[in-house]
């Protein structure tokens, strides 16, 4: 998902099209393709949307698989209007940049934009993106907000009036994957984990045993380089499951410049010697009592695709990954049925947790976007477009082409089992996960704390410093730059 990659598809460079058809195989996909119809001398029915080379792939396909055109035309949209995937880079930092000097310069096409759920916010903060209150039919917005995804939805709002400026495509939520055949081996249940996740300290006692029992390299393989996905999803999965957050609870997400920081509570501390204990052990002098030394000390270098790996070739018992990873590692001839998929494990519930939100299972939220270019000269067009995006077929068609889980869940159990591979197998967990989704605090300074986050979480991973100085460091620069825009929005 390159710098500052994002979690859901672009930082893995992987082609979620690509693990659902075909299981066994891995491809990248970078580079810029532009459709042939994006000069100006497009036809009038033409609507032009930013998107990924992916996504361009099945919006007009060939012979019997079913295009998102088709699709769309079948929702109701004018069979005159014909929709166009301007693809870019992959790279979603990259796709940013694009997107803000484009919107910065007025220009268009395209008349849409594909934004990743973790930078919508400040697009719209910015005044970059049309409200859909003035493009889509009453019955249409009130449809979407009663029926989609909330988390995706908080991250399509204006923090400030609480009004809808982007479309959810599709979300995307992190999933704890593991070798139910080794558990068995090593004594432990687990079908139960399904709908109930365990504590961590079973979990990493659970794993320890299992990695021992059969003698493989390791425990669990997640993802702890100082990236954007640790400090986005996989360290926002660990604080939240033990009651914590950045800025005390999710109420706090979205508005930057007055809002309590709280990284140095109990809570995130706890989250962070954690992962110290299954990173080095018992014998860290920050170790927490009971829990196991489960994890390679490579983590803290790894982002998806490299953790991935050593679970995929059977050297690894468990594996933190979105849903893409299972297809790959579900098929039959991968693990098939000795897969196991859950939310992730917990320390704390939501009642014992500190903060309002947190506690519990939690699952770091991914996923993308659309919203309408402001300066587009076709903007009825596009609304109709994105209208036709509501349809329950349109997201089926991109569920079951492409791998992307529609922004309403209750859809997951009407895809083609054949289309969507194992994922079937595990659509209730997906479902679940996504029920206790967790957002990122996004806002205008979010790249620049992600950044502050990552580099002081991984320093305490690596036991560069202890867990309580990293976290005082890191609140004194969260203040900082807090600071520097107290006020700024809406406050």
């Amino acid at each position: 998902m390159a710098s500052k990659p994002t979690p859901d598809r672009s930082a893995r460079g992987i082609s979620r099209r690509t693990f659902v058809k075909v299981a066994s195989a891995s491809a990248g996909a970078a580079g810029v393709a532009v459709a042939g119809c994006l000069g100006r001398a497009r036809e009038p029915g033409t609507i032009v949307m930013s998107g990924d080379t992916d996504f361009e792939s099945i919006m007009h396909t060939e012979g019997d698989a079913p295009s998102v055109q088709q699709a769309l035309w079948d929702a109701g949209l004018d069979e005159d209007i014909t929709v166009e995937v301007q693809a870019g880079v992959d790279d979603s930092a990259q796709r940013m940049q694009s997107y803000q000097s484009a919107l910065q310069a007025g220009r268009s096409p395209p008349d849409i934009f594909m934004m990743d759920s973790g930078w919508t916010i400040p697009f719209i903060l910015r005044e970059q993106t049309t409200p859909l209150e003035e493009a889509l039919a009453p019955e249409v917005l009130a449809r979407v907000e009663d029926e989609y995804l909330e988390a995706a939805l908080e991250t399509a709002r204006d923090p400030r009036t609480d009004v809808l400026h982007a479309l959810p495509l599709f979300p995307d939520f992190g999933l704890m994957l593991y070798r139910q055949d080794l558990m068995a081996d090593a004594g432990y249940e687990t079908d139960g984990w399904a709908t109930e996740p365990p504590s961590w300290r079973e979990f990493s006692e659970a794993t320890a045993d299992a990695r021992d029992e059969s003698g493989i390299d390791f425990g669990f393989t997640t993802q702890a380089a100082a990236y954007e996905g640790l400090s986005c999803c996989t360290f926002t999965e660990e604080m939240s499951t033990w009651g914590g957050g950045y800025f005390g609870g999710t109420e706090n997400l979205f508005t930057a410049g007055d809002r309590p920081i709280t990284v140095e509570s109990e809570p995130v501390i706890d989250a962070i010697r954690m992962m110290r204990t299954f990173i080095r052990g018992a014998d860290d002098e920050y170790a927490l009592e009971g829990y196991r030394q489960i994890c390679p000390s490579a983590i803290v270098q790894w982002t998806e695709e490299q953790s991935l790996s050593p679970f995929a070739n059977g050297d690894a018992v468990a594996h933190r990954n979105w849903p893409f990873a299972v297809s790959q590692t579900g098929a039959e001839g991968a693990f098939g049925d000795d897969l196991g998929v859950m939310s992730m494990p917990y320390a704390v519930s939501e009642d014992e947790a500190e903060f309002e939100g947190v506690g519990g299972t939690a699952a770091g939220l991914g996923g993308w976007h659309l919203t309408l270019n402001p300066h587009s000269d076709r903007l009825e067009r596009a609304a109709d477009v994105l209208e036709a995006f509501t349809s329950e077929n349109v997201m089926l068609t991109i569920f079951e082409q492409l791998g992307y889980l529609p922004p309403v869940l209750e859809l997951l159990e009407q895809a083609s089992a054949d289309q969507i591979g194992p994922v079937a197998r595990y659509t209730e967990q997906i479902r679940m996960a996504g029920e206790n989704a967790v957002p990122r605090p996004v806002t205008d300074l979010w790249p620049e704390q992600s950044a502050l986050i990552a580099q002081e979480v991984n320093a305490a991973y690596r036991a560069v410093k202890p867990p309580d100085e990293a976290m005082s460091d890191l609140a004194e620069r969260l203040e900082a730059s807090e600071a520097s825009v107290e006020g700024q929005n809406g406050d």
